[in-house]
């Protein structure tokens, strides 16, 4: 680290970056101490600024304004797969209006990495960016938090200085379980999302409740996936299973898509033999085939606090989470308990 009372000479002006790299801390939390906003402690506010002086940082006036031009822009990434995000894109979209922004919007999808839509946002002067459903690793997203304010939507985040807004996903399995279980159903399986952002506080949600049920003998947590091919080929196995169920929890809408779809197919009557829940409240729950029982992520009130907590991120507030508590919609791929099974 640079001595103090030395100043560099003869080098590149230093940067917010060079400050931060000295200081052992991100550039977002240096921006925050050096604009005199909300976010950063008194001692690190005076170790910071003793730092710059020392690197003989000056603050560059022509970049500040070029930034208070402000692009007004929200970066948002989503999975081009997942309908849930076309609903939270959808509802962003106005929740940011409301507010004087815009989104700029970058898609992940099999073809195109999530580190990839990222860099476009970037390329667009977004000045925060809200990552829905990430699956980035933390080390990928604590250094994608130093080039920009950083949101996540639909998983929790263990990042310092990374926000979050997501369900409470063990407490709607909870609920899930609940609504089978008053319907009579003790046979009790759970389709997980494998390594899908949220899949394990699903699988823990649902752990909890069929134990305080009194059912944890009778159940049991199957390999799934989020996409309907995960949903279809979990069912066929149940299909082939000696002990079936009467009530399945899918790890999201599409994932139950995928089970009913293979039900109906080897014509099993949903929801006489087996009834099957979902989870998003998607697009998917509602169609012309399907009026799909689900938990509800409420795709509104998520997007608006999403877009509240990026924007309080840009005001210089500190990093929080913010967990919604999700809600049932009964309807009609569950009803009573008949007792047979899949089997029969």
């Amino acid at each position: 680290m640079t001595q103090p009372g030395t100043r560099r000479t003869g080098a590149a002006r230093p940067t917010l970056a060079d400050v931060a790299r000295e200081a052992g801390v991100s550039t977002a939390l240096v921006s925050i101490v050096m604009r005199g906003v909300p976010g950063a402690s008194d001692a690190t506010r005076t170790r910071v600024r003793a730092i710059a002086d020392d690197m003989g940082y000056v603050r560059d006036e022509r970049a500040r304004k070029l930034r208070q031009s402000s692009s007004r822009l929200i970066g948002v990434t989503f999975d081009l797969q997942q309908a849930f995000h076309g609903d939270l894109v959808e509802h962003l979209y106005g929740a940011a209006s409301a507010r004087g922004y815009d989104l700029a919007i970058s898609a992940v999808a099999p073809s195109r990495r999530e580190d990839v839509a990222i860099q476009a946002l970037l390329r667009e002067r977004c000045e925060v960016a809200v990552l829905l459903g990430s699956a980035l690793a933390d080390d990928e997203l604590a250094t994608t938090a130093d080039r920009v304010p950083l949101l996540l939507v639909a998983r929790r985040s263990e990042v310092a200085g990374v926000s979050s807004v997501h369900s409470d996903d063990a407490g709607g399995v909870g609920l899930a379980v609940d609504h089978l279980v008053a319907l009579g159903h003790r046979r009790l399986v759970h389709v997980d999302g494998g390594d899908a952002p949220g899949a394990d506080d699903r699988r823990r949600g649902f752990a909890l409740a069929v134990e305080r049920h009194g059912l944890g003998a009778d159940a049991r947590v199957v390999a799934g996936g989020p996409t309907e091919h995960d949903g279809s080929r979990a069912a066929e196995g149940l299909l082939d299973s000696p002990t079936s169920p009467t009530g399945v929890v899918a790890f999201n809408d599409r994932c139950a898509a995928g089970v009913l779809d293979l039900l109906v197919r080897r014509r099993v009557d949903v929801p006489a033999e087996v009834s099957v829940i979902g989870y998003d409240d998607s697009r998917l729950a509602v169609g012309p085939h399907a009026q799909m029982s689900t938990i509800s992520q409420n795709a509104a009130e998520m997007a608006e606090a999403a877009i509240d907590g990026a924007l309080d991120l840009l005001d210089g507030g500190a990093p929080r989470e913010v967990v919604l508590a999700p809600h049932l919609v009964a309807r009609s791929t569950t009803g009573p308990a008949s007792g047979a099974g899949l089997l029969g």
